[in-house]
């Protein structure tokens, strides 16, 4: 009976777990519909703001603005990097983390080994990983995803821009997953500054720019801006804001992937619990059965015993 009463707890156990992970894969979905409605609300924002980004650099020389030169050579490098701030999320985060390892190893190792590679971990996982390996870390953005703004993006860019105005590093890459759909997202090693010359497209960039041609009018001729006041003038304001929307858009992106790899992850775990649940009531069913089957036997033989007694 110890060998059924092991097999009841463990069944009690699963039993607990397969709710738990059935809670959470509830509150990622609904905080998923929330995330997606944010994103696809900021995305055409982002991509209309990079329009007039590159037509501005195609109309004035390209010292026009400091962010636009790439420098000679980079002595220095600063990777941001997007995880979350919680696990229970599948690879989410571990791929993020091998992506920017990825890039650091075939980019930075130079600014690696001389001292010049910096971090800037937006999430509690990234954070942890890279200060047990004595990355240079720059600020502190742990368990932010709760209360995401526009004011985290900002800071991060002011962060990002004061070094690079400081020569602290050269050139900055931003590391996030983009929002694919609820099962599947994107690895993104996206460039920040100096701002690529030419336009830099993620995979859900790519498909959206065949359905709808964001660089042409309707009438099939390239789309001219009239700039008032001076486009110089402009391009000095737009560029910031052009910098804090691609934060921005980056932390919406990697805030539904996380949520859509939560409830994925959680439902694959209640899944689990289940097919484990049927085995383990199967495996009762029959210790039971033969604990059953034992007991009749002992009884059948005892009343033998008395009878040939």
């Amino acid at each position: 009976m110890a060998n059924l009463r092991d097999i009841r707890n463990r069944i009690d156990s699963i039993e607990n777990t397969k709710q738990v992970t059935r809670a959470m894969k509830m509150v990622a979905a609904a905080k998923l519909r929330k995330a997606q409605e944010r994103i696809f609300n900021t995305r055409p924002y982002a991509y209309k703001i990079r329009d007039i980004i590159d037509h501005l650099q195609s109309e004035l020389d390209p010292t026009a603005h400091p962010f636009f030169a790439a420098r000679e050579s980079v002595e220095g490098a600063l990777v941001v990097v997007i995880t979350a701030d919680r696990g229970l999320a599948g690879a989410f985060n571990a791929n993020a983390i091998k992506t920017a390892e990825t890039l650091i190893a075939n980019e930075y190792a130079e600014q690696k080994r001389n001292g010049g590679l910096y971090v800037l971990c937006v999430g509690r996982k990234g954070h942890e990983h890279f200060a047990a390996r004595d990355y240079q870390l720059v600020g502190d953005y742990r368990n932010v995803f709760d209360g995401l703004s526009v004011d985290l993006a900002r800071r991060i860019i002011d962060d990002a821009v004061e070094g690079y105005e400081r020569g602290l590093w050269d050139e900055v890459q931003m590391v996030y997953n983009e929002f694919k759909n609820t099962i599947s997202q994107n690895l993104i090693a996206e460039p920040l500054l100096p701002i690529p010359e030419e336009r830099f497209q993620t995979p859900v960039m790519a498909e959206e720019a065949e359905t709808v041609d964001v660089h042409e009018s309707t009438n099939g001729t390239g789309v001219d801006y009239i700039f008032e006041p001076r486009p110089e003038t402009i391009l000095e304001a737009l560029v910031p804001r052009f910098l804090e929307y691609q934060v921005w858009r980056a932390l919406l992106e990697s805030n539904a992937s996380e949520q859509g790899a939560r409830m994925i992850a959680m439902d694959n775990a209640t899944s689990n619990a289940e097919e484990l649940i049927e085995e383990l009531t199967l495996k009762y069913n029959r210790a039971r059965q033969d604990a059953i089957t034992m007991e009749i036997l002992d009884i059948t033989s005892g009343a033998e015993a008395l009878e040939n007694a």
